[in-house]
């Protein structure tokens, strides 16, 4: 699907606070010199609006965040949102998941969450895919010994691809799985929707989801 092209989108971008403009410049000194402390650091990637980040901060005010979104007019509505609210253990970034590796030091990231991802869904772009073994090399890369990553989605043909690849994968595995996320009691304690999941589950969409780790 194309997106809507909003004029002004990366003026706002660019001047708010809660944005990073030049974020390969606190490579490996997001927690010292952006947020000012050792807090973890956890990052969402393909952030969407921002509803799932933006909750986690509110109620983790220990916890750094950074949603990482490549469309600018994307990203406008998170940043439109929270413009007057003050939070702040949250920032943003507008860019290419792809070169994540760029702006993260080795192992200098917590946590991942990859939610309700774009599915790619021609098999010529599968690594693409933010849960391609090509992603998983390079959350190897900036993801702590000890972080892992949590994955959800609702589409049934993604999250296959998604197990098949970290279950094929040497570092990765899969720490725990559901194939229906609202009615699993475990998994969802505690659950953050984000507005994917809102809209899906509302339909009575089954909601996927996987943690795993090396």
């Amino acid at each position: 699907m194309r997106l809507r092209n909003i004029p002004g989108a990366g003026d706002v971008i660019e001047n708010s606070p809660y944005c990073v403009n030049n974020p390969k410049a606190y490579k490996g000194k997001y927690k010292r010199e952006l947020f000012n402390n050792d807090n973890p650091l956890y990052i969402e990637v393909g952030m969407g609006k921002g509803q799932f980040i933006t909750s986690l901060a509110m109620a983790n005010p220990n916890i750094n965040y950074i949603g990482i979104e490549r469309y600018t007019s994307v990203l406008l509505r998170a940043v439109q949102k929270v413009e007057e609210m003050e939070i702040p253990n949250l920032r943003f970034i507008c860019f290419d998941a792809a070169d994540i590796m760029d702006i993260f030091d080795p192992y200098e990231v917590d946590k991942i969450y990859l939610n309700f991802s774009d599915p790619w869904p021609k098999d010529r772009h599968a690594k693409r895919r933010l849960t391609s073994s090509t992603f998983l090399n390079r959350y190897n890369c900036i993801l702590n010994k000890a972080g892992n990553i949590e994955f959800k989605t609702d589409n049934r043909g993604l999250f296959d691809f998604s197990v098949e690849e970290i279950n094929n994968h040497i570092l990765w595995h899969i720490d725990e799985i559901t194939y229906d996320l609202h009615n699993d009691e475990k998994m969802n304690a505690g659950n953050v929707m984000t507005e994917y999941e809102e809209k899906f589950s509302a339909l009575g969409n089954p909601i996927y989801k996987l943690i795993a780790s090396r």
